[in-house]
């Protein structure tokens, strides 16, 4: 039997600077990136369904391709992981920051809660941080979890992220 020959791995690179604000500009649609990359040149393959984008050598963000046919103001795509070296700096840009309204339902509960207490910023900050070096659905489920008990905190949410990573296979 012939192997099928691989489907057409058809794109169009470019190369974009990152704006300060983590974006690149792409068919008037705006895209982020990881925040250290701003103000930096990428290169971004736009392919029929997706955009990779790269930088020194590697993959740093993809996103599914919006593709607008109207004359409308183009959108604006954020992945919040992109932006958690900026909340780790500014605690404070949880409240305001566009980025973060895509957070999943779990960490959108939990910030409503810790927000309201002093520190909460920062402790939301450290623990969304833990997507950085842990499982996010592991993180998440701690999340769910601490909520369900009554317990958000961030040290609950440890213990319990502990217990999930140690029963894991």
């Amino acid at each position: 039997l012939m192997p099928l020959p691989r489907p057409f791995d058809g794109f169009v690179e470019h190369t974009k600077r990152v704006s300060p604000t983590c974006l690149i500009h792409v068919e008037r649609n705006r895209y982020s990136v990881p925040a250290s990359f701003a103000n930096r040149p990428v290169s971004v393959r736009v392919y029929a369904d997706r955009l990779v984008i790269a930088a020194e050598g590697q993959i740093i963000a993809e996103h599914a391709r919006v593709i607008e046919r109207s004359h409308r103001p183009g959108r604006t795509l954020y992945d919040w992981r992109h932006y958690l070296s900026v909340l780790q700096r500014k605690p404070g840009a949880l409240r305001n920051g566009a980025p973060f309204t895509t957070l999943p339902e779990g960490f959108k509960r939990l910030q409503a809660i810790l927000l309201r207490r002093p520190g909460g910023d920062r402790e939301m900050v450290e623990i969304l941080a833990l997507v950085l070096h842990h499982d996010e659905q592991a993180v998440l489920t701690a999340v769910e979890l601490a909520l369900e008990a009554g317990a958000a905190s961030k040290q609950h949410i440890l213990n319990l992220l502990g217990r999930l990573l140690d029963s894991a296979p």
